[in-house]
């Protein structure tokens, strides 16, 4: 994937994994519990989306077990990243990572994205395995910036979900990831507000 990661950015990354690890039987964060099998469909899955983060400040909505959310906030220790669910216990979690893994650009919130808010709106917005696209941008419309746009992780690229994006949305474009040792497909979809004059949407 051709990652530039320090000695210590590797390191934490694997600390998480044991945090999980951990954590997971007690909460059920995840239903991957094998170890060689989680670095490929949670940590390298999460960093897939790296290339497209462009933005300084980056809500990470139904954060669930930190995914994607802790490990591009290890990866880009120049962003400041908002995790953000409803779930108590899962919010504890992710609140034992910033602590035990130092991260200083982590910020933690428990609460609905509907209810949650924001004083600044965020310029991106990722979910990987969150919900439906149109409950993505309905639920979430309030944190979006303006020009903003979500990062929404699926893996089959999801057709009906697309179709069923309201007015005022549109696709701006979709990815393919290769991730190594995730088998399945996986994708990407770039989601914005609709210019006024209207404009086709892509898919690569």
């Amino acid at each position: 994937m051709e990652l530039a990661l320090t000695p210590d950015q590797r390191q934490r990354l694997l600390d998480f994994l044991g945090l999980l690890a951990k954590w997971n039987r007690a909460y059920n964060l995840t239903a991957v519990r094998d170890p060689a099998e989680m670095v490929s469909r949670q940590l390298l899955d999460s960093l897939s989306i790296l290339p497209f983060l462009t933005a300084d400040r980056i809500l990470d909505v139904g954060a669930g077990g930190g995914l994607p959310g802790i490990p591009l906030a290890i990866a880009c220790p120049d962003r400041t990243l908002t995790l953000l669910d409803s779930n108590q216990k899962k919010t504890r979690f992710l609140t034992q990572c910033v602590l035990e893994l130092g991260l200083d650009n982590v910020e933690v919130a428990a609460a609905r994205a509907e209810a949650f808010e924001s004083a600044v709106p965020f310029e991106q917005i990722t979910c990987r395995a969150f919900t439906a696209l149109d409950n993505l941008v309905n639920w979430c419309d309030h944190l979006l910036a303006e020009h903003g746009t979500f990062l929404a992780m699926k893996g089959v690229y999801p057709d009906d979900e697309v179709a069923a994006l309201g007015a005022g949305w549109r696709l701006r474009g979709s990815e393919s990831l290769t991730v190594p040792g995730c088998g399945g497909e996986r994708h990407l979809l770039i989601i914005d507000r609709s210019p006024e004059t209207g404009g086709e949407t892509w898919r690569a």
